[in-house]
């Protein structure tokens, strides 16, 4: 398989972004302690090895997809000369859309399934290239059909996944923040609270609060949030919808709510991160 020599990949660390790839060398130091991020996350290893504690201790090699779901804690024991395409994503993002069913791998590996995926040999070239073709879509300046491109081999990418995944109904052991943040990425841009999430999962919400909190580092208001701005910042860079609109459609009844806590996590208003992002010399 080709490999990309580049810096170490962290794609999980641009909460910015809807949808990130990146190439190089994984992180060689071992991990003190685990994290989690607000991105789901699906690595492909084209060379090395690496081993990673996520719920069990699993090793990854080359021809292994890693599929890490939006808030799972995992830390990295050690690496053996590891090279890795990254692919970080906000579920919330494409929740409502027809990438939706081809997120179920994700969604096993909270249910209990392997999250080591190892792809056939006859098909890691292909999705080698695809992920090579979306990086360079992601990195390429705004355009018309940007959006429909960019979705488009994002879920040629997740269906050549799911394709190789395997699943057995008998591993199903979602735990309570698992089932709170599939809740939360399902239903983030309805109007809920704390109250629906702790009702939809039948637990009070201080027990949920607890439980997300313990597991994710993130209370559930601040998923909630994160699934929206997710996909503001997808409606933003992909339409031309107003800026009040694009409140309405996350969620948030009044604008002025919407753009204060959109410029609190962006550092921007809507209408100047739009103006940044989609200026022609964007990447």
């Amino acid at each position: 398989m080709a490999v990309v020599h580049s810096q170490p990949v962290h794609v999980w660390d641009t909460p910015s972004s809807t949808l990130v790839v990146a190439c190089g060398h994984a992180q060689q130091a071992p991990s003190p302690h685990a994290a989690s991020h607000p991105q789901a996350v699906l690595a492909l290893y084209t060379g090395g090895r690496a081993v990673i504690d996520q719920r069990t201790r699993l090793t990854v090699s080359a021809g292994d997809v890693m599929l890490i779901p939006a808030g799972e804690q995992h830390r990295t024991v050690s690496t053996e000369g590891a090279e890795v395409w990254g692919l970080g994503f906000h579920p919330s993002a494409f929740a409502m859309t027809e990438v939706a069913p081809l997120l179920e791998p994700f969604e096993r590996v909270r249910q209990g399934a392997s999250a080591v995926v190892p792809i056939p040999s006859g098909r890691q070239e292909h999705l080698l290239r695809l992920l090579s073709e979306l990086h360079a879509e992601t990195r390429a300046p705004h355009r018309a059909l940007g959006e429909q491109v960019t979705r488009s081999l994002f879920s040629l990418v997740l269906a050549e996944v799911g394709r190789s995944s395997t699943w057995t109904p008998a591993d199903s052991r979602v735990s309570l923040a698992g089932e709170a943040l599939t809740f939360i990425e399902r239903n983030c841009l309805k109007p809920i609270s704390l109250r629906e999430v702790a009702a939809a999962v039948s637990r009070s919400p201080a027990h949920v609060t607890t439980a997300l909190k313990q597991a994710t580092g993130r209370s559930v208001v601040e998923w909630i949030i994160s699934g929206r701005m997710a996909e503001a910042r997808r409606r933003l860079m992909s339409t031309d919808e107003r800026v009040d609109i694009i409140a309405e459609r996350v969620g948030y009844a009044d604008p002025t709510h919407f753009i204060r806590l959109f410029r609190r996590t962006e550092g921007l208003t809507p209408a100047a991160w739009r103006k940044q992002h989609r200026a022609p010399d964007a990447h």
